[in-house]
């Protein structure tokens, strides 16, 4: 596993546009210090949290394809400190993302959450493995209350990873969210309306 994102992220081109903005010196002593061996509590607890992903694979005519992959929260699992991986779901059979895996393993995935205006952008070598030639595998990615068909599994294994600013990140919210925010006006409004029924009825009599 590499030890530092910026080793992967910096390349020439990028550390000349850093100098001439005035922000090298400070990602100079990123690369030096910022060292992370293996996902951490936090990391883990991150990515376990999340509904979807973004995924950027890169194709033989050095195009990158960026891919929405979503599913319920956590389907995304987390397998030890520097692996992470999923069920790869039957979708419109393009295959884009996994025809380009087949020529070059290096991806890209970026997390949101947008609530807390978090993300984590993680680079991987990507393993595509077959349904058939690891049930274990499949056990461990499974998840147990969710409708779908499975076409494969993917296996990221994390090179380095880093979390981004929370500039210019809109919060959105699921619905679930909405009615987890709103749940406990509902429950005061739903004691009224009992209370309000109960004194018509009091003065009915």
């Amino acid at each position: 596993m590499a030890k530092n994102f910026a080793e992967i992220a910096f390349t020439e081109s990028v550390k000349k546009l850093q100098e001439k903005a005035g922000s090298r010196k400070s990602y100079e002593r990123m690369e030096k210090f910022y060292v992370i061996d293996g996902l951490t509590n936090k990391e883990t607890s991150f990515i376990m949290d999340r509904d979807s992903f973004y995924l950027a694979t890169i194709g033989v005519k050095e195009f990158p394809y960026i891919q929405h992959r979503g599913g319920p929260k956590g389907f995304l699992k987390v397998l030890d400190s520097k692996r992470i991986g999923f069920i790869d779901f039957v979708g419109n059979k393009q295959y884009v993302s996994v025809g380009n895996m087949a020529t070059n393993k290096n991806v890209s995935l970026i997390m949101v959450d947008y609530p807390t205006k978090t993300r984590l952008k993680v680079f991987a070598k990507a393993e595509v493995i077959e349904l058939k030639d690891n049930e274990e595998l499949f056990e461990s990615l499974d998840l147990k209350d969710y409708k779908f068909r499975p076409e494969r599994m993917m296996v990221f294994h994390i090179e380095a990873y880093d979390w981004n600013c929370p500039q210019h990140i809109t919060p959105r919210y699921t619905v679930n969210e909405i009615e987890d925010a709103f749940s406990p006006q509902q429950k005061y409004i739903d004691s009224l309306e009992k209370e309000i029924n109960e004194l018509k009825e009091k003065v009915k009599l």
